[in-house]
């Protein structure tokens, strides 16, 4: 989308799909000032130091070490700002490589499947999961891939993980229909997002937790919510109203982490130290240029593969590129500087593997 007509659509509705969702402009300055903390009591937290959520003084959400709310002029400076690679995005030809095979839905074997953006297929000890279901375009984005798997064989789903409410995370007729071919699913998600959830979803079982609690599952699985340095929202008005962060999943023998959205922070060490054997890191490391704008919500490739090392998993999994153009870098350019610093041997002994949509990566 021409950047005058994003700017012009954007005024029009004072909300848009980009940068990971919606932007909701704040008129004035804003500071968030942690006022009181939350957590849901029927869960466990993890954490023994942790005293739950931190909310503002407005009841509103915020990050622990960054608090962060967009202000109109910042979002205003980037939409009228010339981008400088617009002539690289405009020459590049690049399209994820897609797979079209969905075996792997019929076998029994534990499995990550990259689906688009940051919607993922797991197989866990047995359990079915989908993360971030988004099967088809988003509000005033293009998709440039397509979904490797036809949705009408996405069933007999265990759990449905929502990692926040943006849009290109949380999308309504997705999972209207996941709801609709798997009601047996329980929803896995963030605190205050039942309010959205319910509306699309009124028959599923859903759970919501706070950053360090564990959720009711199967003891097959255990599935854990933790901190991402980000925010959200859904229009004008709503911001950091629900809560937004990753996951663990933990079987017997196999650990694996989606970090969501975020930008750097303490808090992927921390997780590296409270699951010290992850097998996989599925790392954000999309939607970042430029990056005085978009660091306090996306990674880089830099940060990306720092955030990795911090977590000290054995394979890192990037994501959140390729899928939607949602920033001013070229959609080719995160797989290019992530080969780039592995020659420059930056990726320490664990293993990165850019993946193909619909490839299977066996844990």
């Amino acid at each position: 989308m021409k950047r005058r007509k994003f700017i012009k659509n954007t005024l029009a509705v004072a909300t848009v799909s980009t940068i990971g969702g919606s932007i909701a402009f704040a008129q004035k300055e804003q500071m968030q000032t942690l006022t009181s903390r939350t957590k849901n009591p029927d869960l466990k937290t993890i954490l023994p130091t942790w005293q739950g959520t931190p909310l503002d003084q407005d009841g509103r959400f915020m990050n622990h070490e960054f608090p962060f709310i967009h202000k109109f002029g910042t979002v205003f400076k980037w939409m009228t700002q010339k981008n400088p690679q617009k002539q690289l995005k405009k020459n590049d030809t690049w399209k994820m490589s897609v797979v079209r095979d969905d075996s792997f839905l019929n076998t029994a074997e534990d499995v990550i499947v990259a689906l688009g953006h940051a919607t993922f297929f797991i197989r866990l000890a047995g359990k079915r999961i989908i993360i971030d279901p988004v099967i088809d375009k988003i509000p005033a984005t293009k998709r440039h891939t397509e979904f490797p798997v036809s949705p009408e064989k996405l069933i007999n789903l265990d759990y449905i993980l929502v990692s926040h409410a943006h849009y290109d995370h949380c999308d309504k007729d997705s999972l209207k229909l996941l709801q609709a071919q798997n009601p047996q699913a329980k929803v896995l998600t963030g605190l205050k997002m039942s309010s959205l959830l319910r509306k699309w979803m009124e028959k599923s079982e859903i759970q919501e937790a706070g950053w360090y609690q564990q959720y009711k599952t199967d003891k097959a699985v255990e599935i854990y919510f933790l901190p991402s340095r980000h925010w959200s929202n859904r229009s004008l008005g709503d911001a950091n109203e629900r809560l937004w962060g990753g996951f663990v999943l933990k079987s017997a023998n196999k650990t694996i982490y989606f970090g969501g959205d975020s930008g750097y922070g303490s808090h992927f060490k921390e997780i590296g130290e409270l699951f010290p054997n992850i097998d996989v890191a599925m790392i954000g490391a999309g939607a970042y240029a430029p990056r005085w704008f978009m660091s306090p919500n996306h990674q880089d490739p830099q940060h990306a593969v720092q955030a990795f090392h911090d977590t000290k998993a054995n394979m890192m999994i990037p994501f959140h590129y390729g899928t939607f153009d949602q920033a001013d870098e070229p959609l080719s350019e995160p797989e290019q500087l992530l080969t780039q610093l592995k020659q420059e041997g930056k990726i320490n002994e664990q293993q990165l593997r850019i993946v193909k949509l619909g490839e299977v990566i066996k844990v």
